[in-house]
């Protein structure tokens, strides 16, 4: 982390970084807060529905939410190769971090989508109780930030195709680490909280 998060803060202040870091900054910090504010409501919650929560996070298949866990912490490390091949202007070796990256996040997407279907399957929605309303609207919230830096993962690659990687470029790929850094953030936050939380 300190490899991206020292020479990131450095970068917002300097001319190169433009607008994009302090931007990308503030965009984090809001949206942490409002991830908080819900982790907080559902912390509440489950003070007036303990048995209920507890019994529906023991349903939860703790495999799947270990994998996906290891899947955004090995996708996030990666990208900080890439950050570090970009600073060292090695454009062959940036691109195949981001790659990589890439394509460890994309089984983010396929265990999700397993998991959501067999919870669908089962009849298991966000009406079935709180604890459920609060489980589709964190991982779906979640999972609009995890596409959205899939999206930024791939636009990086394609146009460290193009330019150095050392120049201007650098900037975006930096802020895309910081942002990547963040969906890993949010889901170390929601594993415990979903999955072990009253778990057996």
């Amino acid at each position: 982390m300190n490899a991206i998060q020292t020479p990131a803060v450095q970068a917002a202040t300097s001319p190169r970084s433009g607008n994009l870091l302090p931007g990308v900054l503030w965009f984090i910090l809001a949206d942490i807060t409002v991830f908080f504010l819900i982790f907080a409501g559902f912390m509440v919650e489950r003070s007036t529905q303990v048995a209920v929560f507890d019994q529906s996070a023991a349903g939860m298949d703790l495999q799947l939410g270990v994998l996906n866990t290891l899947l955004l912490i090995t996708s996030g490390l990666f990208v900080v190769f890439a950050v570090n091949a970009a600073r060292a202007g090695e454009r062959k070796t940036t691109r195949r971090w981001l790659l990589m990256s890439f394509i460890v996040g994309s089984g983010f997407a396929v265990t999700k989508w397993f998991e959501w279907s067999s919870k669908l399957s089962q009849g298991i929605t966000m009406y079935t109780n709180d604890y459920y309303m609060f489980y589709y609207t964190l991982t779906g919230a979640h999972f609009l930030h995890f596409v959205g830096g899939m999206v930024a993962l791939a636009i990086l690659w394609f146009m460290s195709g193009r330019e150095p990687v050392n120049g201007r470029l650098l900037n975006p790929i930096e802020s895309g680490a910081l942002y990547w850094h963040m969906v890993d953030l949010l889901w170390i936050f929601l594993f415990p909280m979903l999955y072990l939380l009253g778990a057996r």
